[in-house]
């Protein structure tokens, strides 16, 4: 995948099955670096984690990591509403429906193992294993706004009904590109856990 003019790693994954209106993917164990966050905080930016995550691969100033290391971008850049608040690691407020927010980056492959990667020093990075999951993928291009999301989300749960698969999650935004790409070449999916 290029993100800008930089060729970056993306995850491998199976395509299990295709129609018209989506495809179900199996997607490996991975190793992921994450930060849930309140938009509030953040002046309802939801993509104020992006910058921490940044800081702990080193791709902005000086690594924020323990080895200190660089680690090599990938894509895409997960986004999902986090399912239950966290204990605090920093001052956290809470919008009135508690909504934060959990991004992530999906480490380069060459980490098999969360203990692999370089320790954060942000103590709001949390580094984790996810195993082998499969999703019900929808993909689509320009801005991947709220509405934009929503529209996509009801879509396609109402075709994975439709088809027999057992939803057993929230969905995730993945978004492959930098914010200054054009709308228009924009890669975007929103992605359904199913069993």
């Amino acid at each position: 995948m290029i993100l800008g003019k930089i060729s970056v790693e993306t995850p491998k994954y199976e395509i299990i099955a295709a129609d018209d209106d989506y495809e179900i993917r199996k997607y490996p164990p991975a190793v992921v670096a994450e930060v849930t966050y309140d938009p509030a905080q953040l002046n309802s930016d939801r993509d104020g984690g992006f910058m921490i995550l940044a800081k702990y691969i080193g791709a902005v100033g000086n690594p924020h990591n323990s080895k200190p290391e660089k680690i090599a971008m990938t894509a895409p850049v997960l986004t999902k509403t986090a399912p239950e608040k966290i204990a605090m690691t920093a001052p956290v407020v809470t919008k009135g429906e508690g909504d934060l927010v959990t991004m992530g980056f999906i480490l380069p492959s060459k980490y098999v193992r969360a203990e692999e990667a370089p320790r954060p020093v942000d103590e709001r990075v949390v580094i984790r294993e996810e195993g082998e999951k499969k999703y019900g993928v929808v993909k689509f291009s320009g801005v991947a706004s709220e509405e934009a999301v929503a529209e996509r989300v009801k879509g396609l749960m109402a075709c994975l009904e439709r088809d027999g698969y057992e939803v057993i999650g929230d969905f995730v935004l993945a978004r492959y590109n930098p914010p200054w790409t054009l709308p228009p070449f924009r890669t975007n999916e929103v992605m359904i856990p199913i069993q």
